[in-house]
């Protein structure tokens, strides 16, 4: 399910959780991924308006060919903070 999250305040299913990366995400497939909650969440914003920020930065860079939307995880993959988009997760099936 691809819900657009742009404006909800409800927390990811998947927050807390440490989930899998599929092996097709540019830079980070096959990573497992510690996911704190929706960037917009953690953030106050979306990952779009993050002017500066690191990990938005390197998000846009490699998000070519991936929904534009606010469907987008922070979390980390060896401590170093990374955003997802929630198309890159496997089994999300309850997501």
């Amino acid at each position: 399910m691809n819900i657009n999250h742009d404006k909800s305040t409800e927390s990811s299913p998947l927050a807390g959780k440490t989930v899998k990366i599929k092996a097709n995400a540019v830079h980070v497939g096959g990573s497992e991924y510690h996911v704190e909650d929706y960037w917009h969440l953690v953030a106050g914003k979306s990952w779009m308006f993050s002017d500066g920020n690191p990990a938005c930065l390197d998000y846009a860079m490699r998000s070519a060919g991936l929904p534009v939307d606010n469907n987008v995880l922070y979390g980390k993959i060896g401590g170093a903070g990374k955003l997802v988009h929630i198309s890159e997760v496997e089994d999300q099936e309850d997501v």
